[in-house]
């Protein structure tokens, strides 16, 4: 019989196997801690990473009862809440850089529990513009925003400020002292009145407190009443 099929001299290509997909690295195991309690446990997590507790996220992984529920042992994940807090106030600042176009950088630093944000920049004088109004702003918003306390600084307005508030709410109180009658100061952010009611404590016979309601208060400077015998 004849074979009808045509002949070719095309080569046969064989279809190649693919190569099987790489596999996902498996991530990084947690450091386990372990204590007879959770404080214990905790405390193990600090020691070993070297961070204060407040500045840890952890979860309990077991808590077990040995000897007959004579004694327990807990089994926690302990991590630095770092990573997750910095990304967050950097993320913002990112944002924040392309609807307000100003020539800026920052540095996130982290000591004692707090988190630090260090502007530079060209265009750093107008955070420092009417007193540092937009750099304490700035302050206030990354303090909504970030699960630990935030402080801004920039071009070291921060110690500046701190050191003429003191100076200033210190020649109040004295002279609140010398007469008798009562200060009243002008509006004030939290920070600010902070210092000022520290300040004026210094001050022997003298003492203050925050007027009004919101984020602006005044602070009275008055002495403080003598106590009869």
């Amino acid at each position: 019989m004849e074979n009808n099929e045509e002949k070719t001299d095309e080569p046969k290509i064989e279809a190649e196997a693919e190569a099987p997909a790489p596999a996902a690295p498996e991530p990084e195991p947690q450091p386990e801690f372990r204590g007879k309690n959770l404080d214990e446990a905790i405390g193990h997590a600090e020691h070993k990473l070297k961070i204060l507790r407040s500045e840890l996220n952890y979860e309990i992984v077991t808590e077990k009862t040995k000897l007959f529920g004579i004694s327990k042992e807990i089994v926690i994940h302990a991590w630095p809440k770092s990573a997750a807090g910095d990304d967050k106030i950097a993320a913002f600042l990112e944002k924040l850089k392309t609807v307000f176009p100003l020539e800026l950088t920052y540095e996130i630093k982290r000591k004692n529990g707090f988190v630090f944000v260090i502007f530079d920049g060209e265009d750093k004088q107008l955070l420092l513009w009417k007193d540092g109004a937009l750099l304490l702003a700035l302050q206030h918003v990354l303090n909504k925003i970030s699960d630990q306390k935030v402080q801004v600084d920039c071009e070291f307005f921060r110690k500046r400020k701190e050191k003429n508030l003191r100076e200033y709410a210190q020649k109040v109180a004295r002279q609140v002292h010398e007469s008798g009658r009562n200060e009243i100061l002008d509006l004030m952010n939290p920070y600010e009145r902070r210092i000022v009611h520290i300040a004026v404590n210094q001050v022997p016979g003298i003492t203050s407190e925050s007027l009004g309601e919101g984020f602006l208060k005044r602070v009275k400077i008055f002495p403080v009443a003598k106590q009869g015998r």
